[in-house]
C-alpha cells in the first residue's frame, strides 16, 4: 500500500519523519541511496517542490548528503539523540539502529565526584552507580558516556552494577525495578577538545574537538533518576525537533 500523506503535520516534514525514520531503524543504511525528488514526489503524491524540501531537511539535519552521479546517500553523521529521544526509544524497545552497537566498559559503586554529587544533589564522597559506555557505529566509535545513578538503586536494580548490556534498555529496566517513571528532562551541550580519556575511549587524537553533553532525566516528583554525560567525536549534527506554540 502506497504512503498516504496526513494532515497533522506539514506535507514536507511528515515524508521527513518516514525517511528519517528508516535511516534510524537500518531500514537505510549508511551509503544508501535514498529516493530521488521525482520519486518522492510520485511515491507521496506531492509536488516536486515539496519533495526538493524534503530532501534539503534532510541535508540540512545531515541525514544525507549529495553524492555526483548517485543523488542523495545516507550519511549517519548525526551526534546521536537527545536525553529525551533516548528514553523514549529505550522505552518503546528502540535502542540502537542495525548498524550501532554500545559496549559497557564499566559497571560499578563509586564515590560520587563533586559535579556528580551536585547533580544527583546528594553530598559528595555519597555511593554512585557509575555505568560507562561506547556506542560503536559501524565498528568505529562514535560516542562515550557515562550514566550515573543513585547508590540506593544497587539493591532495587542490581544489573547496573553487571558490564552487560540490558536488553530492554537501561531507562526501561531502571522504571521496571525502581518504579520511577521519567517524565522530565534537561540537556546540556558544549564544545570541547578530547581529554586523555575521550581519546583512549574514542580513538581521537589528544586534543581533537569534541561534542560534550550532559543531561538530567526526572520524575514527576523532580527527583533525579539518571545524569548523564557524553562526549562525540567532530562532524556530527545534533539535531532536535521541537514544536512552537503560543
Amino acid at each position: 500500500m502506497s504512503p498516504q500523506v496526513q494532515r497533522t503535520d506539514p506535507p514536507y516534514m511528515q515524508v521527513v519523519k518516514h525517511i528519517k525514520a528508516d535511516i534510524e531503524s537500518g531500514v537505510l543504511q549508511d551509503g544508501q541511496k535514498i529516493d530521488s525528488v521525482r520519486a518522492i514526489a510520485a511515491k507521496w503524491k506531492i509536488s516536486p517542490a515539496t519533495a526538493n524540501k524534503v530532501v534539503g531537511t534532510l541535508k540540512a539535519e545531515g541525514l544525507v548528503r549529495s553524492e555526483p552521479g548517485r543523488g542523495s546517500i545516507v550519511t549517519r553523521d548525526q551526534v546521536g539523540a537527545s536525553a529525551k529521544d533516548r528514553v523514549i526509544r529505550s522505552l518503546e524497545g528502540r535502542i540502537y539502529a542495525t548498524n550501532e552497537r554500545a559496549e559497557i566498559r564499566a559497571a560499578e559503586l563509586v564515590p560520587a565526584p563533586e559535579e556528580v554529587a551536585d547533580a544527583l544533589g546528594i553530598p559528595v564522597g555519597t555511593n554512585v552507580i557509575r555505568r560507562q559506555r561506547v556506542t560503536l557505529r559501524d565498528d568505529v566509535p562514535s560516542s562515550a558516556s557515562t550514566s550515573w545513578y543513585s547508590g540506593e538503586f544497587a539493591e532495587s536494580a542490581p544489573l547496573l552494577l553487571e558490564a552487560e548490556r540490558l536488553r530492554q534498555g537501561t531507562p526501561k529496566y531502571v522504571e521496571d525495578q525502581t518504579g520511577l517513571v521519567p517524565a522530565a528532562g534537561k540537556d546540556q551541550l558544549r564544545a570541547d577538545i578530547a581529554s586523555e580519556e575521550d581519546s583512549a575511549a574514542l580513538g581521537i587524537p589528544l586534543g581533537s574537538p569534541v561534542l560534550r553533553k550532559q543531561n538530567w532525566v526526572l520524575s514527576a516528583e523532580g527527583d533525579v533518576i539518571e545524569f548523564g554525560q557524553s562526549v562525540s567525536v567532530p562532524r556530527r549534527w545534533a539535531t532536535y525537533n521541537y514544536e512552537i506554540s503560543r
